[in-house]
């Protein structure tokens, strides 16, 4: 049908009416929350069941859906058993009206140890303001915030002259694990429509846009060498020494090719290009022998003005010659080696990538999506301070590079991201909800 003039007036009113409902997103949180032990994405220790969180967001919004009389299209999209992608619309009455969608927020958390945190991981606690549980900031709480604001937008029924979409996503704390969440979506064409219009990624932090990401590549490296006493190590070829040396060798050669980007300044990026080690193993032994083996494994974050595939050929490039001549690195003490030639034995170095690279993003600065969050935040808060960051997020570059004004927004708090004592702020998931509700009445006038 066609939109009056008098219904077009009244949809800024309506949205203005719109009200966060301090009590009812609580009481999601507490639920969604609840379900977080069984949320971790750590495989295969832990393989998360998001549908056990998704099930409350549906008991929520079902009463709101098209199949009970009500304007919410609402989909769970599942690719493996339990672990579904929950897809929403409000739709305008124009049917050929573009879309504002919210996507990126997810049904996954990290990993809690009770044991490390001053309050339990694995429930709710609220005191005053602060909401304080595994998922708050990332991204449960964002999850709430969604079903909060499609809820209103059930209730409410503004006019508005633009379709709205959420894309609840599984799978987004592991890149190693493909076919589950939003790759796949995007891979079957599920999210070809949100492309009319600006997609805002819910999973960034601190209430201000976010520019720009990091690419990521995450690598494992392993020093071969020679088990021995540790009392004759000229006899034994030591991969701790080994892996240190060739760890910082590789290091040092990253820093040449990938230096500081002039364009990091232009869009805020709080830190470099990195490589860095962040885990250790070895198959262990008595404290008086010499290993065999050693493996560290660790990621390279790459702002997104450096090609993540070229840093992966580069890597490969650093350890392929330091096999062709592992004595080029430098030894520890006049009898450590890496060599031992009388015994036809030479030290190795293996390198996997684990997972596939992920691409950085750089969002467009001159796009209406970004001019439009940038005033939505302005008039909610009271300034705007876009920030890029290292962090990184799946899909995101490879949603720009098919022609997606992609933008990054998030209501947590970045001092808890992946940290134990996760906490967020409750008054800053009301600031997201109002700074939301403005995105979508100013797409809605400007259609």
């Amino acid at each position: 049908r066609n939109i009056s003039n008098h219904e077009i007036s009244l949809a800024a009113t309506i949205m203005d009416k719109m009200k966060f409902d301090r009590e009812a997103y609580v009481e999601l949180l507490r639920k969604l929350i609840g379900e977080n032990r069984n949320l971790q994405n750590n495989p295969p220790l832990n393989v998360p069941q998001e549908d056990l969180a998704s099930d409350h967001v549906l008991r929520v919004l079902d009463q709101y859906s098209t199949e009970k009389g009500g304007p919410l299209l609402i989909k769970r999209e599942t690719f493996v058993a339990g672990r579904g992608n929950v897809l929403l619309e409000y739709r305008s009455a124009n049917e050929n009206a573009t879309y504002v969608s919210f996507v990126g927020a997810h049904l996954d958390v990290v990993p809690a140890n009770p044991d490390e945190w001053d309050f339990n991981p694995f429930e709710l606690t609220v005191e005053g303001d602060v909401l304080r549980g595994r998922g708050v900031t990332d991204c449960l709480g964002h999850v709430a915030l969604i079903t909060e604001l499609f809820k209103q937008l059930a209730i409410t029924k503004p006019a508005l002259k633009v379709h709205v979409a959420a894309v609840l996503i599984a799978n987004e704390e592991n890149s190693t694990a493909l076919g589950v969440g939003v790759d796949e979506l995007a891979a079957r064409g599920m999210l070809e429509k949100l492309k009319s219009g600006p997609v805002y990624w819910v999973d960034s932090a601190d209430k201000q846009p976010c520019l720009g990401t990091a690419g990521m590549v995450a690598w494992q490296l392993k020093a071969q060498g020679k088990l021995f006493h540790s009392g004759l190590p000229h006899q034994a070829i030591n991969p701790l020494e080994m892996i240190m040396e060739a760890v910082a060798h590789c290091q040092h050669r990253f820093y040449k090719d990938f230096p500081p980007h002039e364009k990091e300044k232009v869009y805020g990026f709080v830190t470099c290009s990195t490589m860095k080690p962040t885990q250790w193993s070895y198959p262990g032994g008595g404290i008086n022998q010499i290993p065999a083996e050693a493996t560290v494994c660790g990621d390279m974050r790459l702002t997104p003005f450096y090609d993540a595939q070229n840093a992966v050929a580069k890597l490969k490039s650093y350890v392929d010659d330091l096999n062709k001549d592992i004595e080029q690195l430098p030894s520890r003490g006049p009898v450590s080696k890496y060599d031992l030639p009388e015994q036809g034995l030479r030290g190795k170095l293996e390198l996997e990538i684990l997972g596939a690279p992920c691409s950085g993003i750089a969002c467009s600065i001159d796009s209406l999506g970004n001019k439009v969050i940038c005033e939505a935040t302005q008039e909610v808060l009271g300034e705007c301070k876009p920030y890029s960051l290292t962090g990184s997020l799946p899909l995101v570059k490879e949603l720009q590079d098919q022609g997606y004004d992609l933008q990054i927004i998030g209501y947590g708090l970045m001092k808890t991201y992946h940290a134990k004592n996760e906490f967020g702020l409750l008054s800053d998931f009301e600031h997201g909800f109002q700074v939301m509700a403005k995105i979508v009445e100013k797409f809605s006038d400007r259609a």
